[in-house]
């Protein structure tokens, strides 16, 4: 057997619809790149480049959901970019995924304009936290650009009024409206909440580039239900499980 392969697991995807290799030590996808990709209204035919793709979750949830996409990965770590292009032949998904570094973009990706770009960057600034001592999971959790480089790397990359969309913690939107304002508009923010009544961790952020429109906030997603039953704690609500288990939309 490949070594590759045996350093990793099989996990099931929009239940079980999916099935992705990830690495047993390092970076393990869990929600967020589903809700990320759920959150995208791409449509056959269109293009879409996902930013820092790991082993191709939230693209290939897109994928499965949309058919007819023309789907772009770049992921800097080779050894996350071959599990993507596995995991994209093994679930019979059409993409293309690049190994590069968003700083300096692959020519063939500097040609290009797409009608989407999505990211999942990495959460934990690198000079307030400590780094994984894995390398895969390192490069994955902590920052080592700002968030700013995200936000040109994919506003070069997309057409005039394409749609930029990325999953976040919460703790981002001062230094993303001040980044995404300058380029784009007609940005909406999602809030996702652990249980009713929560203060949100993660938010969805989409907007358009080269727009005017006005800021929107949208009602919260309750990502689990509200139970003092302890045998039904962590149980997903009805709203998160169609997304998770059924590759429902979650429209923005």
């Amino acid at each position: 057997m490949n070594k590759q392969l045996e350093n990793t697991t099989c996990d099931a995807f929009l239940g079980g619809a999916l099935h992705i290799l990830q690495p047993k030590n390092g970076y393990r996808a869990a929600t967020d790149p589903v809700f990320l990709a759920a959150s995208i209204s791409a449509g056959a035919g269109q293009s879409v480049l996902e930013l820092g793709c790991g082993v191709g979750v939230a693209m290939l949830c897109l994928g499965h959901r949309i058919p007819g996409l023309k789907i772009t990965g770049l992921e800097i770590q080779p050894e996350y970019a071959e599990l993507a292009r596995q995991n994209a032949r093994d679930n019979k998904i059409d993409a293309e995924i690049i190994t590069g570094n968003l700083e300096e973009m692959p020519n063939k990706l500097r040609d290009q304009a797409y009608d989407h770009v999505i990211f999942n960057p990495p959460f934990y600034d690198a000079l307030k936290v400590s780094a994984p001592e894995n390398d895969g999971k390192s490069q994955a959790h902590v920052m080592n650009l700002s968030f700013d480089n995200w936000v040109f790397a994919g506003m070069k990359r997309l057409k005039p009024k394409g749609r930029l969309t990325f999953i976040h913690r919460t703790e981002i939107l001062p230094q993303a409206l001040i980044a995404l304002s300058r380029v784009a508009g007609d940005i909406t923010i999602k809030p996702l909440i652990s249980r009713k009544d929560q203060p949100a961790k993660r938010v969805i952020v989409t907007c358009r580039k080269g727009t005017k429109g006005p800021a929107v906030l949208l009602s919260a997603l309750v990502i689990h239900k509200d139970s003092g039953h302890m045998q039904d704690m962590g149980t997903y609500s009805d709203a998160a499980q169609s997304v998770l288990r059924d590759a429902c939309a979650l429209p923005l």
